[in-house]
């Protein structure tokens, strides 16, 4: 435990002596001062002015959870070039605080024997927690157990008992149709990837959660192919040859929508006046340079990746916990759906 001169008595205080003098357990008064949501108001009060007369601030308590440890933490993923790890990585980074944490950064670019090595390197390194990537929100063999916590991000493990952390692409879907109807679309069609990806049926599903609830049904039926704009452009014609008076597309990706956006242009349709459009994935090269410029759903990926890390600290305060959970998306909404003025 790490311990700090408290200014009132010359004496050290500690996390326990914080505890103790607010009448909690060591665990409550933690999750008090990390503003965790589990605490009632007037017990965080009580415990935030027992910090306050110990002199026992936040930046003591993260040092405390590091105390008797190595201080260092692994980041395993499996497509570091993956532009969705990257913001994830960045995320989890800011969570652990520059100069608190060491982190290892590993590569195992999709290879099974590759990860087990790097899995062996860093526990051998003794780092305090794992944080394993994944490169798409498909489930993904556990890496079983292991001496320290061990968080998944993005793509949830396959098993249970392991933490998991994933934005809810189902969610995502419904934001998407619930945006087009309140800009008065009714009549919406949804142009996706691969549809043996997890992130296409999920939002698929999300899709139609929506249009149910508003007495809508999808325009035709679900289209599935590559993640591309070549696939959206293709898609595009076929649905407007077919119904003509579609009025709102929900695309799978920001990829796709961009094709949309072309053909739509090539065959003298307005968006969003004729057709309002919305991507998914918000990647701001693709969604901000587009004509129009593209409303997108936006997986919150960096937030993703500070409450993985998050819940690294959380495990190392002797709080374990599992299952999958699943993080809000937002909507970001730009030129495609509603008219710029």
């Amino acid at each position: 435990m790490v311990r700090t001169e408290s200014s009132s008595s010359g004496r050290t205080s500690t996390l326990s002596d914080v505890a103790q003098l607010a009448g909690v357990s060591i665990a409550t008064a933690s999750k008090a001062i990390n503003g965790r949501d589990e605490v009632a108001p007037a017990t965080r009060r009580r415990v935030l002015e027992a910090a306050e007369q110990l002199s026992f601030t936040p930046n003591q308590l993260a040092r405390s959870l590091l105390a008797g440890r190595t201080g260092t933490v692994g980041l395993l993923t499996s497509d570091l070039e993956g532009r969705f790890v990257i913001p994830i990585l960045m995320g989890a980074e800011d969570a652990f605080g520059a100069g608190q944490v060491n982190v290892f950064l590993c590569d195992a670019r999709g290879d099974a024997i590759r990860e087990q090595h790097h899995l062996k390197a860093l526990l051998n390194r003794r780092v305090d927690g794992i944080i394993v990537v994944g490169r798409q929100t498909d489930p993904r063999p556990s890496v079983g157990t292991l001496p320290v916590p061990v968080v998944y991000a993005y793509a949830p493990s396959d098993d249970p008992n392991d933490l998991s952390i994933t934005p809810d692409n189902r969610a995502g879907g419904r934001l998407a149709v619930e945006h087009l109807i309140s800009c008065g679309r009714s009549r919406i069609a949804h142009i996706s990837g691969d549809p043996a990806y997890a992130a296409a049926r999920d939002r698929l599903l999300g899709v139609r959660d929506g249009l149910q609830a508003a007495g809508l049904e999808l325009v035709g039926d679900a289209m599935f192919s590559v993640w591309s704009e070549h696939w959206g452009r293709d898609a595009a014609a076929m649905l407007l040859a077919q119904h003509p008076e579609v009025d709102g597309i929900v695309c799978g990706s920001d990829q796709i929508a961009r094709g949309v956006l072309d053909t739509l242009r090539d065959l003298g349709r307005r968006v969003p006046e004729d057709v309002a459009v919305i991507g998914y994935d918000n990647w701001e090269i693709l969604a901000t340079n587009s004509r129009p410029e593209l409303t997108s759903i936006d997986a919150n990926l960096q937030q993703l990746g500070r409450v993985a890390a998050k819940r690294v600290f959380t495990a190392l305060d002797d709080e374990q916990r599992s299952g999958t959970e699943y993080l809000p998306v937002r909507l970001v909404i730009r030129g495609s759906t509603i008219a710029r003025r």
